[in-house]
């Protein structure tokens, strides 16, 4: 079944994770514009779509942690078998919640993240989702031991208010993008199959202390929608 997930038609999974909703997000305005040049180079192909602050993951709970914890104590284990270590109702409904969003995850041929910097690291949107689909095992395919998503490509669409680039005074407090990058990594992602583009400064603009760097922002901006669009078409 994993075989034929890695060959079927292409599929994206779409996440937003703003709790700007509106036209201003910058981070869901790059988003779109990636799952609209993907969808043009593969017509008729799936696409998924979660806005994980309009419909919020639930966070993880203890039932979560007790199967999580008997499941990795099994070593990987297909999907399937793992209904049949749940103990109780709870155990049960996180189950419930869980397998529907990580057989998501798996069933992508791309993973497109929209994921705006809050105090330093990701939303708490996107966290729950990352600690639900984060079930142990579930990406490790059973009988060979391969990670089930080194072929899946993964593009973030980030963006972040201040300037956090090199030599720039908050440089070590950039705790978003080493972050997912280490999260992808750790999932099994193949390093050659992520691209970052972020867009910095983007409160210059209607901040008065970062006003001095309002063009940067700008330039910062015009070249992520740049990337966005030449990602799409290549990626």
């Amino acid at each position: 079944m994993d075989e034929a997930v890695r060959t079927q038609a292409p599929v994206l999974l779409h996440l937003d994770s703003s709790a700007d909703r509106s036209d201003g997000s910058v981070t869901r305005a790059l988003g779109a514009a990636y799952a609209r040049g993907w969808l043009a180079r593969h017509p008729g192909a799936e696409y998924r779509y979660r806005d994980l602050t309009a419909e919020p993951v639930p966070l993880v709970g203890e039932g979560y942690v007790r199967l999580g914890t008997r499941a990795e104590r099994q070593g990987a284990l297909p999907l399937e078998k793992v209904a049949a270590l749940t103990e109780g109702t709870a155990e049960e409904r996180e189950w419930a919640v869980t397998l529907p969003l990580v057989t998501e995850v798996r069933a992508a041929t791309t993973l497109l993240v929209g994921a705006p910097m809050y105090n330093f690291s990701v939303s708490a949107a996107l966290k729950a989702w990352i600690d639900r689909v984060s079930f142990p095992g579930a990406y490790v395919d059973p009988d060979s031991g391969r990670p089930l998503l080194a072929r899946t490509r993964v593009v973030v669409a980030a963006a972040c208010g201040g300037g956090y680039g090199p030599g720039t005074p908050r440089e070590g407090c950039d705790f978003q993008l080493p972050y997912l990058r280490a999260y992808f990594a750790q999932l099994g992602v193949a390093e050659e199959n992520l691209r970052v583009v972020r867009a910095e400064l983007t409160r210059a603009g209607d901040i008065p202390a970062l006003g001095r760097f309002r063009e940067l922002g700008e330039r910062s901006l015009a070249g992520a929608r740049e990337a966005v669009g030449a990602l799409a078409e290549s990626f």
